[in-house]
């Protein structure tokens, strides 16, 4: 019954669809019964044609006019069809193209949540494979179904007219091949349903595969990887021959039948020559108009196979337009004020809150999973330009913090204020514009090392190389081929891990916003730049926020303010010396590195 309810909401949400596209399903409606009426009036005319030489005698004049006619037709009908498929192509293209949109919108409003707990290669697979395949079945059911229908019905109507006999005969026995097929199709669906969820699953391999060839090959991965791809390609080979083998019985069935009935209509048309109750000419009309009625019921038992394939794909689709969004900025009343430099977006610049830089969490409670707690009670007061350094063990909620403060997530109980504004009133786009991040995962996008560092701002190269020497990025910079204007390629080519995480520092020591959050910022970079690097750091930071986030605790012995988490919450908090006086859990930690 679900399944049943979730294909009937699918068919309705593709009606809504073709419903904004009128006028192209109009003029595609149109031009298939002017296809079909001028297709279907060719039979008559040629059976008028052989009446004028079936019995000897021959009106010259009445056969050219009736061959000038069926020329006529035949004109008619290839431009109807030419004009029909236009429509079609336009009305198909367009919904998919909707869809499409709609999809990539989405991507851009689904919680951080949701992207992290799915694949990418499964949310590729259905905006760009589900919706081809979506796109495949609609075009088919454009152009045969409209078309399939019309020539049943109209030549049904002819046939009426020449013997109602017949031709009643005919339609009482011609609809056990829509049972065949609707029977077959039922069965479908379901079988086309599991192929998409396969395709989805191996699309996610390739590209985790792909994404991470690299540490594939550093672990010789590369065998166990292919194992797992031929165990997705299997199961995909045997539900993808099982949907098409059960699909493929509808056309056979379906030809069986027909063929039947024209065998009776041949039978009966015959015996009506031989007693005077039908010319040969009427009779060799009838027979076209038989295998044209019969053979729409073929056409249309192959679309409802590809449009169960078309529906089972467009559903998943669906599912992600679906999904929940995060919560609108649009009403949030409160909007941060940025005046870091080079800011071309402007977001906060003339109306909003001015940013000092002061950050106070009291009794916070998040986690992923709401079944298992991780960040418990957590309470901090941070003040304007304090250096606040974070440590602890892995997974024990350093980088959760920082999801929070720049609003990834949102806490599941308790507050957290910027200037004494809690967030969930302040908006994304101005929060997250206070401020600047250098994380381990760097981010590099296709194109120069000057627009990797510049991000679409009017900044003069004398300040983008100024900070790159204050950082030591501008030597192994100058050292490439072609400088500032080398081209890398997506998460930063050829250079090394170090390298781009330099060119990561840059870019944030051109932008000096109001808070810093440096996770790991300098994990790739060896022991002696790293050391150069923390004067520029010191510069940096001086008079802003910032939150370090660090295992090597002897790059935080400067900070203001220690916070030792372990499993969520905050056990110790001090300056570099009082922790160790403490003999804690930071003095443990702090001496395992030596």
């Amino acid at each position: 019954m679900e399944k049943k309810t979730a294909r009937k909401e699918t068919i309705n949400r593709i009606m809504s669809y073709i419903m904004r596209y009128k006028f192209c399903g109009a003029m595609s409606i149109l031009c298939a019964v002017i296809n079909v009426v001028s297709t279907l009036y060719v039979p008559i005319l040629i059976g008028r044609a052989i009446d004028c030489i079936a019995y000897g005698s021959l009106d010259r004049t009445r056969l050219m006019s009736i061959l000038v006619r069926a020329a006529l037709s035949t004109i008619i009908a290839a431009l109807s069809l030419w004009c029909m498929n236009e429509s079609n192509n336009k009305l198909t293209y367009s919904i998919v193209r909707d869809v499409r949109n709609e999809a990539f919108c989405k991507l851009h409003v689904l919680p951080f949540e949701y992207l992290d707990s799915h694949p990418a290669g499964g949310i590729l697979s259905r905006v760009i494979a589900d919706a081809d395949q979506f796109a495949d079945g609609l075009l088919m059911g454009f152009s045969q179904l409209f078309t399939g229908v019309m020539t049943i019905l109209i030549t049904l109507g002819f046939m009426l007219m020449m013997n109602p006999l017949i031709t009643l005969i005919v339609v009482f026995v011609t609809p056990l091949s829509l049972f065949v097929a609707r029977f077959i199709s039922k069965h479908t669906y379901d079988m086309f349903t599991i192929q998409s969820g396969i395709r989805g699953e191996q699309t996610e391999l390739i590209d985790e595969m792909i994404g991470n060839e690299k540490i594939v090959k550093a672990f010789s991965y590369e065998e166990k990887a292919v194992e797992r791809f031929d165990e997705i390609n299997k199961r995909l080979q045997s539900a993808s021959l099982k949907a098409l083998f059960f699909s493929s019985l509808t056309n056979p069935g379906t030809r069986f039948v027909n063929s039947v009935v024209y065998a009776f209509v041949a039978l009966s048309g015959a015996f009506a020559v031989v007693t005077g109750g039908m010319s040969v000419g009427l009779l060799t009309s009838f027979l076209s108009y038989a295998n044209q009625y019969t053979k729409p019921f073929n056409e249309i038992s192959g679309v409802l196979t590809e449009l169960q394939n078309a529906f089972a794909c467009a559903g998943r689709v669906f599912e992600l337009i679906d999904e929940v969004e995060e919560s609108s900025d649009a009403n949030l009343p409160v909007m941060m004020i940025n005046d870091r430099p080079y800011d071309t977006d402007g977001a906060g610049k003339d109306r909003g809150v001015r940013s000092s830089g002061s950050v106070r969490c009291d009794g916070v409670c998040f986690s992923y999973d709401k079944e298992k707690k991780l960040i418990e009670d957590l309470n901090i007061d941070v003040r304007p330009g304090e250096h606040v350094a974070i440590v602890g063990p892995t997974g024990c909620g350093k980088t959760t913090m920082i999801n929070l403060l720049m609003r990834f997530y949102d806490i599941d109980k308790g507050s957290i204020t910027v200037d004494g504004r809690d967030i969930r009133r302040v908006t994304r786009k101005s929060l997250r514009h206070l401020y600047g991040m250098v994380l381990q995962d760097t981010w590099l996008r296709h194109g120069t090392i000057r627009d990797n560092i510049k991000m679409g701002r009017d900044i003069p190269d004398e300040e983008m190389i100024k900070a790159a020497k204050e950082v030591h990025s501008h030597s192994f910079i100058r050292r490439l081929k072609n400088g500032y204007d080398t081209v890398i390629g997506e998460e930063g080519g050829n250079l090394s891990q170090g390298q781009k995480q330099l060119l990561c520092i840059t870019r944030i020591m051109l932008s000096l916003p109001p808070m810093l959050i440096l996770d790991e910022a300098t994990s790739s970079i060896d022991t002696r730049t790293e050391m150069k690097i923390q004067d520029a750091f010191l510069k940096m930071m001086e008079g802003r926020t910032s939150f370090i986030v660090a295992h090597r605790l002897s790059t935080i012995r400067n900070a203001d303010i220690i916070l030792v988490m372990k499993a969520g919450n905050i056990i110790e908090q001090g300056t570099h010396e009082e922790l160790l006086a403490r003999r804690g859990f930071y003095y443990e930690l702090y001496n395992s590195q030596f």
